[in-house]
């Protein structure tokens, strides 16, 4: 890591309190999983149109 990249995450992260670390976590995990489904969602509709188009 570099002393920069250390710099600016000092920076960010010091002042959260730990349930505000906690949260962060949380909806870090929460994002996470959204992005899942929305690609799972959007290659399901990929095949569904695809299929559409060939009858």
């Amino acid at each position: 890591m570099s002393e920069a990249t250390f710099c600016n995450w000092r920076k960010r992260y010091t002042s959260l309190m730990p349930s505000e670390v906690k949260r962060l976590r949380q909806l870090e995990d929460e994002n996470n999983r959204v992005k899942k489904i929305v690609a799972a969602l959007t290659l399901d509709k990929a095949m569904l149109q695809d299929v559409l188009q060939k009858m």
